[in-house]
């Protein structure tokens, strides 16, 4: 018995201007039996991703587990092909006791949706890209050399920078937040998903992106 699951990817233009082209990301092959949902609870069916520049770069098709053992490591532009929470947990083995611990990571991604469900009762996976796309930043801030002169000048960022520096601040804000008081790293991580999928100033992804989009503005 073949069983498939489809995700679907809308972005919605302006009612009176006719949508972009988009060329979203390639679908695997349907395997020969359904795949389970996320930790065998949430499902990969209905994410809808909003931003139409990050859809190509967000990989968010069911997959068994959120794990290419390094298949995709070190080969230009592969990161648009790995799950958007195997990258969440590669950015938190980043942070010390993460360090190598794949498993860990993943486990506490596993708790920290579980509490996002328990406070929000929506797909934690929809609240994962919903909080990427209110965290990455439009603009930043480069330096160009006039002579001997260096002044800063504002640039677009690119939508694959933009995704890798808010997967960046989410797991940056949960490990800090670990770090500043005594609740664990889950519980950080959810709260951070929960406040940046709503936009919400106090989160520390959204607040960088703030930061970051204002100093680019003053420097155009």
């Amino acid at each position: 018995m073949s069983g498939t699951r489809e995700t679907t990817f809308t972005a919605e233009p302006p009612a009176d201007e006719p949508g972009p082209v988009v060329v979203r990301p390639e679908a695997p092959p349907p395997p020969p039996f359904p795949l389970p949902p996320l930790f065998g609870k949430y499902s990969f069916e209905g994410i809808t991703v909003h931003d139409p520049g990050l859809m190509p770069y967000l990989y968010l098709h069911p997959i068994y587990a959120p794990h290419t053992e390094g298949r995709l490591a070190g080969r230009p532009f592969l990161k648009s092909r790995m799950h958007l929470v195997e990258r969440l947990a590669n950015h938190l083995m980043k942070g010390g006791k993460f360090t190598g611990k794949k498993s860990k990571a993943l486990s506490t991604i596993r708790k920290a949706f579980d509490e996002v469900y328990a406070k929000e009762g929506k797909n934690p996976l929809q609240l994962l890209v919903d909080a990427v796309e209110n965290a990455a930043p439009r603009e930043e801030v480069t330096r160009l050399q006039f002579g001997g002169i260096s002044v800063p000048r504002a640039v677009d960022a690119s939508p694959a920078r933009r995704l890798n520096v808010a997967i960046r601040n989410i797991a940056l804000g949960a490990i800090q937040g670990a770090h500043k008081s005594t609740k664990a790293i889950h519980t950080c991580l959810a709260d951070e998903i929960r406040l940046a999928s709503k936009g919400d100033q106090t989160s520390f992804a959204v607040g960088r992106k703030e930061e970051v989009e204002r100093v680019a503005q003053s420097a155009r």
